[in-house]
């Protein structure tokens, strides 16, 4: 496996970088960044890119397994639009890099409740997303819709941590049908995403997995 990995500064994408570097299957891991990552591994390369040239950037270049873990909040982005190009357009761009890179898998992080006719911004620039992606016609395309991520972040975000600690007790008595609402860490989104990368079953050429689907993925 010669593996892409976007979004390697966040809570999936740091726990995806150390199981992609413990994986011996793994050959070669490019963290395609706009920052420094803060670490070496003989397997890891880092490419700082200007993420509105990605698809320049990246030209030439080949990969056989795509992960896509960018994403940020509004309130960072600072508007609307920003929190759309961020979250839609690089993503999408990335994709279409890792279909000229030859990928076999294109594997990316949405979010619960993903629905291109969603009401609600949020989940409708993430239901947007998955649906550009699918139009790509990607040999294989994987959208894990992970609940609320828990798990240690570089940034800090108040709202999200108040949510986390009113979310674990919680959590627990979530059963039945609303099993997906659970929390999730992102430690076990990684896992899935590595899992997924590396079964060889035959699957379907676009799959989304439920948040309540992504630990059992994981284990």
């Amino acid at each position: 496996m010669n593996a892409w990995v976007v979004g390697a500064t966040g809570l999936v994408g740091r726990a995806l970088i150390v199981g992609l570097l413990a994986e011996p299957k793994v050959e070669q891991v490019t963290a395609i960044v706009r920052r420094p990552l803060d670490r070496k591994h003989p397997k890891l390369t880092e490419v700082r890119v200007d993420f509105d040239r990605l698809e320049e950037e990246l030209r030439g270049r080949t990969a056989t397994h795509a992960f896509c873990c960018l994403g940020t909040t509004i309130k960072k982005a600072g508007s609307q639009a920003a929190f759309y190009r961020v979250d839609h357009d690089y993503p999408l761009a990335f994709g279409r890099a890792a279909l000229a890179a030859g990928v076999k898998k294109f594997l990316v992080v949405t979010a619960l409740g993903a629905d291109p006719r969603s009401s609600i911004f949020y989940n409708r620039v993430k239901g947007e997303l998955e649906e550009h992606l699918a139009g790509l016609d990607l040999p294989e395309l994987h959208a894990l819709r992970p609940s609320l991520l828990m798990g240690e972040r570089e940034e800090r975000r108040p709202a999200e941590a108040i949510a986390m600690a009113l979310a674990k007790p919680l959590g627990r008595l979530l059963i039945g049908p609303l099993a997906r609402y659970r929390p999730i860490e992102g430690s076990e989104v990684a896992r899935a995403l590595l899992w997924l990368a590396l079964d060889d079953h035959p699957r379907a050429l676009v799959t989304m997995h439920e948040s309540d689907e992504i630990p059992r993925l994981g284990r």
